[in-house]
């Protein structure tokens, strides 16, 4: 690397929205800065507006020029996003192009077909295990770095393409350990929602959109008509935001699930910490998730997870020696572990170790973790 270089970070968007991959390209950026204090920094962010209010947990350095495409068309957004790229690129002639989502893999190519800027591209889970734009499929294979977020979705692609296997490396999710702590159940949270301490509380964070049922969050709804008659004080609270919750709320409707199920909404990074401590149990049978940030904060708050086993998942609960994996299509078994955590007598007791839980996972995943990783993949470049 030269002594001042320059960085390209493409993004979906940072600012109006924290799915898996923002989060993750929120920290991809902060440990950049870390490492290159010196370097300059222009991350195209092709949702985001210019004039969004930004969180002020955000702070990112003065070198930093933030490129917005949200308040354009469409159509104009794609064009001008890639225009924009390429032009200043030729002109600046970057160290390195850096893109944390696949679709944005094609102008990278074409930057580094016109003047050999090399180029990483970041898998995460759906959007590189089934490609089928030709195109997007020569782009990621010609990339010089494909970073996967998981093991899963490494296999998958050494399964799916002829990609060679030397250039896909392994940079897993990480998180903020600091904000996620053990703590008693929280009594305004309790209130809120109208439960006792001592009630068992089934928690799900996601987002509820449309085409995010693979989250398993209706598996879950199901399964609960098994679990409240072994444990019938039991209660449900599912959070996020999402075009789903209208189906949702009919599905608790139909179900007779009113009195134990709390669609809680969107919740708050301050007060995220504090929903992992009021439940007994974090769930989310998933079969298409890339990682799971979720999985590492319930885990890092010592709280017992249930996951699918049929994707990412594995990875945040160290293939099941963190936590319970099922199955996510077998209703049943998914209502049998819940019951079976609920009750205490899980077939895994080290769910019940809260600070072990927490201890392993922080060993693993945490933001240093995350950094120094980053720092031997862009120092072996």
């Amino acid at each position: 690397m030269i002594a001042k270089p320059r960085f390209y970070l493409i993004f979906p968007n940072i600012f109006d929205f924290k799915g898996g991959i923002q989060v993750y390209s929120i920290f991809l950026l902060k440990a950049f800065q870390d490492i290159y204090p010196e370097a300059n920094y222009d991350v195209f962010l092709k949702y985001d507006k210019y004039n969004l209010k930004r969180s002020e947990n955000l702070q990112f350095l003065s070198s930093t020029r933030f490129h917005y495409f949200g308040d354009l068309p469409r159509l104009l957004q794609t064009i001008l996003f890639a225009t924009k790229i390429i032009i200043l690129a030729i002109l600046q002639r970057p160290a390195i192009v850096i893109s944390t989502h696949v679709n944005y893999a094609i102008v990278c190519y074409i930057l580094k077909f016109l003047t050999g800027t090399p180029y990483w591209v970041v898998a995460h889970g759906l959007e590189v295990w089934d490609i089928e734009n030709n195109a997007t499929k020569l782009a990621l294979a010609k990339a010089d770095k494909i970073i996967s977020v998981s093991n899963y979705t490494r296999q998958r692609l050494l399964e799916d393409t002829n990609i060679d296997s030397e250039k896909i490396v392994l940079l897993p999710n990480t998180f903020d350990a600091s904000q996620f702590k053990i703590n008693p159940k929280p009594t305004y949270l309790l209130k809120r929602y109208n439960l006792t301490d001592e009630q068992p509380v089934i928690l799900t964070v996601t987002r509820m959109g449309r085409m995010a049922k693979y989250k398993g969050y209706d598996q879950i709804l199901h399964a609960l008509v098994k679990v409240r008659l072994h444990v019938p004080n039991v209660h449900f609270i599912l959070a996020g935001k999402g075009d789903d919750i209208p189906r949702i709320k009919a599905l608790v409707t139909n179900l007779n699930l009113q009195d134990c199920v709390t669609i809680a909404g969107f919740v708050s990074d301050e007060e995220l910490c504090e929903h992992y401590n009021l439940c007994d149990v974090f769930a989310l049978p998933s079969k298409g998730e890339g990682f799971g940030i979720v999985f590492l904060e319930a885990l890092a708050c010592g709280k017992p997870v249930l996951a699918g086993n049929q994707d990412g998942s594995i990875d945040p609960l160290a293939e099941g020696k963190l936590g319970c994996l099922v199955d996510p299509d077998n209703i049943e078994e998914i209502a049998d572990n819940l019951i079976q955590i609920l009750q205490g007598n899980c077939s895994n007791p080290v769910v019940y170790q809260a600070e072990y839980l927490q201890e392993r996972t922080i060993e693993a995943f945490d933001f240093s973790q995350f950094r120094a990783s980053l720092a031997k993949l862009v120092g072996g470049d």
